[in-house]
């Protein structure tokens, strides 16, 4: 970034006080224009769709660190978004939620118990809107995009199975209203349709369960100690110990045996969905 002519033309979105992922798409799009190359032909030499480029330029989507890394070699930028992407990271995501992230993209399974709302790896990007306005949070923008560009280790080929079980009251609460709702669910049964997601509901009839308490997810790596995120108001903590974890996972082999099967889940989930529709 250079002091000799200005950056954003006035746009206070690119100060990167305010949004340092408007301020990495803001450059993205003055760099790419300034080489003579269409979102389309970016994409192309990148490796990514037109689409993609679009979302980053217009900051509802948070760069890969390879996308980052391309583009400096694509522009001549000298590293600059290499050496920016980590910023935009450090933002995009609260620091205590950023190492599970990481570690996200290693594991070989994904464990995830959620009682209120459905999984950040399965929202939609509406149903994850609807989430963070209602939390009235300044950078909800930035969450979103964020919640979004997790998603994208679901996309690979070779992926982490992905096992979810989900509270009924997570079908019943309507974010985001009837239409929102009824799209996201039909989201969810079309993420289970891939034999590496798993999906499963503990049904109102079970009664008391055994994590009462709040939702919580967990990560098995092929190579180190398995980790487990518990979530929590303010924010969430996330442990190796292996007392805790193994904690975790027992409670996670009994939710799985309350819940309903998959086949019979999915049923269900299909069946609020229409419900709403």
């Amino acid at each position: 970034m250079t002091a000799e002519r200005p950056r954003v033309d006035g746009d206070p979105k690119a100060d990167p006080k305010v949004s340092t992922l408007a301020y990495f798409g803001t450059e993205l799009r003055i760099r790419r224009e300034e080489a003579g190359l269409s979102q389309a032909e970016l994409g192309r030499r990148t490796f990514c769709t037109h689409s993609y480029i679009s979302r980053i330029e217009s900051a509802s989507r948070v760069p890969s660190e390879e996308f980052a890394q391309r583009c400096d070699d694509v522009l001549g930028t000298g590293g600059m978004f290499a050496r920016l992407w980590p910023v935009v990271i450090e933002h995009a995501y609260p620091d205590w939620f950023r190492p599970f992230v990481e570690l996200e993209k290693d594991a070989v399974a994904i464990w995830d118990f959620e009682n209120q709302v459905v999984p950040g790896l399965l929202q939609t990007e509406e149903y994850a809107q609807a989430l963070f306005a209602a939390a009235r949070l300044p950078n909800a923008d930035e969450l979103v995009a964020a919640r979004l560009t997790r998603q994208h280790i679901l996309e690979r080929d070779k992926r982490a199975q992905l096992w979810v079980v989900l509270d009924e009251n997570v079908l019943r609460r309507t974010v985001g209203g009837p239409a929102v709702m009824a799209r996201q669910l039909r989201a969810v049964v079309e993420a289970a349709e891939d034999p590496r997601t798993i999906v499963q509901v503990v049904p109102f009839e079970v009664g008391a369960h055994a994590s009462m308490d709040g939702p919580f997810a967990g990560l098995t790596m092929d190579e180190g100690a398995d980790v487990v995120y518990i979530d929590g108001r303010a924010r969430g903590y996330i442990s190796a110990a292996p007392t805790e974890v193994t904690g975790y996972h027992h409670a996670y082999d009994l939710l799985r045996a309350d819940a309903l099967p998959p086949s019979a889940s999915v049923d269900l989930i299909a069946a609020r969905a229409k419900e709403l529709s």
